[in-house]
């Protein structure tokens, strides 16, 4: 089979047909295409797929309006959808596709900064304009690459931070960090713990453990051990998941938790009572509510979800959020570049930097489009629901620190 036709077959369930464009003969007429993988298996399927959603739901939205204007003429878009299977070494050759033969206009990224990275070398190499969504890894920014921007996602050195601050101010002086090492969660645990020692507190454990890995009793007890108070162990979803259920089931009382994706409606669901009391981040929550300049705000962009997705398995999620918002920015950045040429959208997208406010929060970029705010608020999943805990001034509730011991939990 040649290579384009395996690659096609490959990403057919994943093939999304044209949304509204036309078949002008003008090129001011022809739809602006953008090109994504999103992940139908492995690691990265849940995040990616909630990602994937909120693209649509922001197309679908530009394509009510009539489309991008450029150069007088409205511009419908369209998303070509093809599937990375959460493979690394699958990316490149499924975004050279996309360049070369789907001719995309401009790309967005696929989930996580693993993935992100590869299909930075593709599209840069390319000349395409890459719109990062997820990737955090400050490592994408010293690659010296022109065309990429994050256009919603905190840098990954910053994005740790918040839980950090929360537990100072609880009076936590001991914490214990652990790490899958890949390029997110190794960025986001350096820059937590860069932030810990500058508060003074003592970072009792700095581990890193291996893809795949299924036990973690040896970093749990080894953490307690340490003497920690607090536990912060950082990795994908499913890896979270497990290690929530195997403290539970190890009795390990630390006085505090954090799991990054412990308020993702899907982490809800399946850890169940393994969640009480953790700590975690999110963008997206009824509490939370930024005075939005630009797109849908939070309470718009979750009706047009229930009204696309009607079937989806979990409801929208910071994911589904940090996707929409990247399409706000992909499309003001389009309207002031007046081009889909690489370098005059990155001209634009660092113009616009301080300027917009979308469902996520403030846009604001460096030179190298490293993302600087859209910072998190720390959430506590407590028996009754999820409160906002930090920052004080959108805090819902007080955290509930030190967490019953499990011998004392219902």
């Amino acid at each position: 089979m040649q290579r384009r036709s395996f690659l096609l077959a490959l990403a057919a369930p994943a093939l999304l047909a044209t949304l509204g464009a036309g078949t002008a003969a003008a090129q001011a007429d022809k739809p602006i295409r953008i090109g994504i993988t999103v992940s139908s298996a492995g690691t990265f399927a849940l995040q990616a797929q909630s990602g994937s959603r909120g693209v649509e739901i922001w197309i679908d939205d530009v394509n009510s309006r009539g489309g991008i204007d450029i150069g007088g003429k409205k511009r419908k878009v369209e998303l070509v959808k093809l599937d990375d299977r959460s493979d690394k070494a699958l990316v490149p050759r499924v975004y050279e596709t996309l360049i070369k033969d789907e001719k995309v206009d401009l790309l967005f990224g696929p989930f996580g900064s693993t993935l992100t990275a590869t299909a930075a070398n593709a599209t840069e190499t390319a000349g395409k304009f890459l719109v990062i969504w997820s990737a955090s890894a400050d490592s994408l920014y010293k690659q010296g690459y022109k065309y990429i921007v994050s256009a919603t996602q905190i840098a990954g050195s910053l994005l740790g931070q918040p839980p950090v601050r929360a537990l100072h101010a609880m009076g936590v002086k001991k914490i214990a960090f652990a790490y899958l090492d890949e390029p997110f969660p190794a960025s986001l645990t350096q820059g937590a713990i860069d932030l810990a020692k500058q508060l003074g507190m003592q970072v009792t454990m700095d581990e890193k453990f291996a893809n795949g890995t299924k036990d973690f009793n040896i970093l749990i007890q080894k953490a307690k051990a340490s003497g920690a108070e607090a536990f912060y162990p950082t990795a994908y979803e499913g890896d979270q998941m497990t290690i929530a259920r195997q403290i539970r089931e190890s009795n390990a009382d630390f006085k505090a938790v954090v799991l990054f994706y412990a308020s993702q409606p899907q982490f809800l669901q399946q850890a169940g009572k393994d969640g009480h009391y953790v700590f975690s981040e999110t963008l997206l929550h009824e509490k939370i509510n930024w005075k939005v300049t630009q797109g849908l705000n939070r309470a718009q962009m979750i009706e047009r979800y229930n009204k696309r997705f009607p079937d989806a398995k979990f409801p929208a999620d910071f994911q589904t959020a940090l996707a929409y918002g990247a399409g706000v920015i992909t499309e003001a950045i389009i309207k002031n570049a007046q081009s889909l040429d690489a370098a005059k959208l990155k001209d634009a997208a660092v113009k616009l930097s301080g300027k917009i406010v979308t469902v996520t929060g403030e846009y604001q970029i460096d030179e190298t489009g490293k993302q600087l705010k859209n910072e998190f608020a720390v959430i506590q999943t407590l028996p009754g629901g999820l409160e906002v805990v930090y920052p004080p001034q959108i805090a819902t509730a007080k955290p509930v620190y030190p967490v019953p011991p499990f011998a004392q939990r219902k």
